[in-house]
């Protein structure tokens, strides 16, 4: 979370003229260019990556006989996905020089008082991550789809959707959009993929509740377009609300598309169903891209953050996770992944609708003396950890929160696992 600074203007002052504009120009240029951000945190990424290719690396080329070709096109995704990670960390440092001069910066509220406090914290980088991911799924139609696949019009809506919300996401960046209409920005966005969705719009009934509904499969009809709208709405601002320490944004990313990446090779794996395995590697091909685009990101996001993601970021995150799992027919399983950001969501709902005064920035205070966040009583997951385990660092509270996170998506993966051959 920042505290914004922008630029104001004063319509009493008069124009200055060409002459001046220039000198000024280049009286900035030589005096006032703010220093470069950070580095990225190179070893931090490179022992996360390390992390997530061994599995990823065992279940793709040992534990599964997945088709030759499903498994070229995922690794062809793959490679222009590690393509779009290095774009994005080269990228990244030229971005934060524009948006500093556009007066699109912040501080960080967290560590107000400290040297670190005063420091302008380029704002909106999301941006940056959002192009890298539409160029290269872009890009990967080249080498997967052909003019009459099946699949192009869905995957060209979901873009469409991925990019409406991206650019939606930047404008509440600049115009500050109030959360009344923060909360309507999804429905938007997710129109091209409503519009142009093709697939089954039916569920499966669990086996328990078959005797008692006569039926195995419910055809929900428009019902089920709504749900995938309110899917959208709900994983997008779920991710937005989730928010205000450093890596954190971005962290919770980056767990959930690991783990969707993972769900979905297994289902592949484990499938003999080509319709099924097709839309489990749809998902690939959109997740691939999300989380090296975000590690990207993570490397100058992580503690201490030398770029802040914006709601650029937040809405283009969610709304990518909420395509991938309405076009990989796996909501339910993504809501488990959400599990934690469901929590946040039920601790915020008495501020969200206002039966309880909600401030700007629901975070915790800070305490300049010994670096140490303490919880107020603001409904958040953050604060929520906080009165639970004590005053913690901003790094150590974030981890606490990604690994709670990682925990749950194991906990789906176990769920899944009991309950196979028995609920569906």
């Amino acid at each position: 979370m920042t505290a914004r600074k922008r630029a104001s203007a004063n319509p009493s002052v008069n124009e200055p003229s060409p002459k001046e504009i220039d000198k000024t120009h280049q009286a900035k240029s030589v005096t006032t260019d703010d220093p470069p951000i950070a580095p990225p945190k190179a070893g931090f990424i490179f022992k996360l990556a390390l992390f997530f290719s061994v599995p990823y690396l065992y279940l793709i080329f040992y534990r599964y006989k997945i088709d030759q070709e499903i498994r070229r096109s995922i690794l062809i995704n793959a490679g222009l996905s590690l393509a779009g990670f290095f774009v994005t960390l080269r990228m990244i440092p030229v971005a934060s020089r524009y948006v500093i001069r556009r007066n699109l910066f912040g501080y960080d509220i967290n560590k107000r008082g400290t040297p670190q406090g005063a420091v302008k914290v380029p704002e909106s980088l999301g941006i940056v991550v959002g192009i890298s991911f539409l160029v290269v799924a872009i890009v990967f139609q080249y080498f997967n789809f052909k003019s009459d696949s099946n699949w192009l019009v869905e995957y060209n809506a979901a873009l469409a959707s991925i990019c409406f919300m991206t650019l939606l996401g930047f404008v509440d960046d600049v115009l500050d959009v109030p959360w009344r209409v923060k909360l309507l920005l999804p429905s938007f966005a997710a129109l091209p993929l409503l519009m142009a969705y093709a697939g089954h719009t039916t569920i499966i009934i669990p086996k328990p509740l078959i005797p008692y509904l006569g039926m195995d499969v419910l055809d929900l009809g428009w019902i089920y377009k709504l749900y995938m709208g309110l899917l959208a709405v709900f994983c997008t601002n779920s991710i937005n609300i989730h928010a205000g320490l450093n890596g954190l944004e971005v962290g919770q990313t980056v767990v959930i598309a690991f783990a969707i990446l993972i769900h979905n090779i297994m289902q592949i794996g484990a499938s003999t169903d080509l319709e099924y395995k097709q839309a489990h590697t749809f998902s690939i091909y959109l997740v691939q891209p999300l989380l090296a685009t975000s590690l990207g990101l993570l490397a100058y996001n992580w503690y201490p953050s030398s770029v802040f993601v914006g709601d650029t970021y937040t809405y283009f995150a969610g709304m990518t996770m909420a395509v991938v799992g309405i076009l990989g027919h796996f909501s339910e399983t993504l809501l488990i992944f959400f599990f934690p950001q469901v929590l946040n969501f039920l601790l915020s709902l008495p501020q969200l609708f206002g039966f309880i005064a909600c401030p700007r920035h629901r975070l915790p205070r800070f305490d300049p003396q010994t670096g140490l966040l303490t919880g107020t009583n603001d409904g958040t997951l953050v604060n929520f950890f906080l009165r639970i385990f004590g005053r913690k660092t901003e790094k150590t509270l974030c981890t606490y929160l990604l690994v709670f996170q990682g925990v749950f998506c194991c906990f789906c993966f176990l769920l899944r696992y009991l309950l196979a051959g028995w609920y569906k």
